[in-house]
């Protein structure tokens, strides 16, 4: 593991049994750990005999008489002093059995959490259930529950924006463009799928998104069209005018913003493009009923074309019966491709050749961060020490065998060209050798159709990482947002696990380590880091906790 530690971390810990390279066995992908007295644990601390065995039964008795026999009337005394003394043990065994094998629900302001204390049947494929059952998704209710939309020549005006970015920053603008039409009761042209310099797709709504669905779904919440009006001839100029354009919209923009400095120039020139337009509306200082409505459309207006959910179902299918027998499978979100190695500005693992040719790439695409480059390692120790750098593949190994995950583990891997390339995927692959992808699951004839779009292959891997058995994500990202969100949406049952990365790197860091204090370290802190019910707190965006507006307590 010596390749996995980084010198960043601070501090070291002391151990028995100190993680040595190659050593394996079917518990640790590290270690053998070998008690030198076979009376002590595996850490090497003795073992205590519990108050209940028959050896420290036996230990009391001196304390009830020297002589059992001197008197029939003593000893009387003494045998009923004994059952009494059993009886209490015996009480107080299955209290303890009691206290450690049946689920507690604990709650915080009506939320069901996690007891650090109880231990309910722990499963590695799943959440417990007493955690998971005090929330309902809720989001498809409206207020009043009919429409309270105004007639067609009675709106406002029309919106109009570029959803631009990836599939998944461009169904977040979607979801605050219907949101932000309805605030200022306008009617919202269909969205437009921009080309985006790094995807490089051309991609339209329709060939993704089901449109009908998507309109009727939402025809009592915001009127919607498919284009713009034929009364507006110049389309162009909607795309270039500075005139039909609202611009410098803050990030995380109040309801009353557009209501005071938007909703006048619709009123004004009836049609306004609105950019940019990925993060424009807040989370706390909009009504609770419009981010009902961003998960009404999230979660249940926007659905995939049906030959795309298909395909989905069928990878998902192929996952789940690779073996020839029904089995639980992981999805992995592995954000390791050489932009993201490279905007992060984290240092990994590597040779000098080829640090050398990621500061020569750093240069040209990011100059301004990249200065000389004399104060990016420094940079790097402390983004690392904060938990900022994405996790390594052989990180993400070690820390799902940490987790109890076995070699057989299948697991779906949704990713870009990862860095490094088979070199880099090596460790986890070796742990972990049931890795596949789409392409491993489909013949190049299945997926011809889908290639046409790259949005389309990030749907299918959208649609299969959400329906996987456990998610985990390696870094940030709207991806893992929006799937641990989903996941949650429909009951905290699934487990999406989010690793403690600054925890991580101390760890890897720390030459002292044995393997189960690793484990124990890994285990306890990712108790609550799964998906489980959270509360929402200021500015936490409803992407990835829609808990508070969008869901009911059951």
């Amino acid at each position: 593991m010596a390749e996995l530690r980084h010198s960043s971390s601070a501090g070291s810990r002391s151990s028995s049994s100190p993680l040595r390279v190659g050593d394996e066995d079917s518990s640790s992908p590290h270690v053998h750990d070998h008690s030198p007295n076979g009376g002590d644990d595996e850490d090497g601390r003795p073992r205590h005999r519990p108050i209940w065995s028959v050896s420290g039964f036996h230990s009391l008795l001196p304390f009830l008489g020297d002589d059992l026999r001197v008197s029939p009337q003593k000893n009387k005394i003494s045998l009923l002093l004994i059952l009494i003394l059993a009886v209490v043990s015996l009480i107080s065994v299955y209290g303890i059995v009691n206290h450690l094998n049946v689920p507690y629900l604990c709650k915080k302001d009506g939320i069901v959490l996690n007891c650090p204390h109880v231990k309910e049947s722990p499963s590695p494929w799943e959440n417990p259930l007493s955690a998971t059952t005090s929330w309902k998704p809720c989001a498809e209710r409206r207020i009043g529950g009919v429409s309270d939309l105004l007639p067609e020549n009675e709106t406002n005006g029309y919106v109009f924006i570029h959803a631009e970015g990836g599939l998944n920053q461009q169904r977040i603008a979607i979801c605050n463009a219907v949101a932000v039409a309805k605030i200022m009761n306008a009617t919202l042209i269909l969205p437009v799928l921009k080309q985006d310099q790094i995807w490089k797709d051309q991609t339209k709504f329709e060939d993704i998104f089901d449109v009908d669905h998507f309109i009727d779904y939402l025809k009592d919440d915001v009127r919607i069209v498919r284009d713009i009006p034929d009364w507006f001839t110049d389309k162009a100029e909607l795309f270039s005018s500075i005139r039909r354009t609202v611009k410098n919209i803050p990030k995380y923009a109040a309801a009353q913003f557009y209501i005071d400095n938007v909703l006048p120039r619709i009123k004004e020139k009836k049609i306004m493009a609105l950019k940019p337009f990925v993060d424009r509306l807040g989370y706390d200082n909009v009504p609770q009923e419009i981010n009902r409505l961003r998960c009404r459309v999230n979660y249940h207006a926007l659905k995939f074309l049906p030959e795309i959910e298909q395909m989905a179902d069928s990878l998902v299918s192929r996952m789940r019966n690779r073996t020839g027998n029904p089995n639980p499978y992981m999805a992995l979100h592995l954000r390791f491709e050489k932009g993201m190695v490279g905007l992060s500005f984290c240092d990994f693992v590597g040779t000098r050749e080829e640090k050398a040719r990621m500061a020569e790439y750093r240069q040209k695409e990011w100059p301004r961060r990249f200065k000389n480059g004399s104060h990016l390692w420094q940079l790097a120790l402390q983004k690392r020490k904060e938990g900022r750098c994405p996790l390594e593949p052989g990180e993400v190994a070690v820390i799902l065998r940490a987790m109890g995950y076995p070699k057989e583990t299948q697991i779906y891997v949704a990713s870009g060209q990862v860095y490094g390339g088979q070199n880099r995927m090596a460790p986890l692959r070796n742990m972990f050798p049931n890795l596949v992808t789409k392409e491993d699951l489909a013949g190049k004839e299945e997926l011809a159709s889908f290639r046409k779009h790259v949005t389309s292959l990030a749907a299918l891997d959208f649609l299969v990482c959400l329906k996987s058995d456990v998610f985990v994500m390696t870094h940030g990202g709207n991806f893992a947002k929006l799937i641990i969100g989903a996941r949650r949406y429909m009951g905290h049952r699934q487990k999406s696990i989010k690793p403690d990365k600054g925890l991580m790197s101390k760890s890897f860091g720390d030459p002292y380590m044995g393997w189960a204090t690793f484990v124990e370290d890994v285990v306890v802190t990712h108790q609550t880091r799964t998906g489980l019910p959270e509360e929402t707190f200021p500015n936490y965006d409803l992407w990835e906790n829609p808990l508070t507006p969008c869901m009911c307590k059951a």
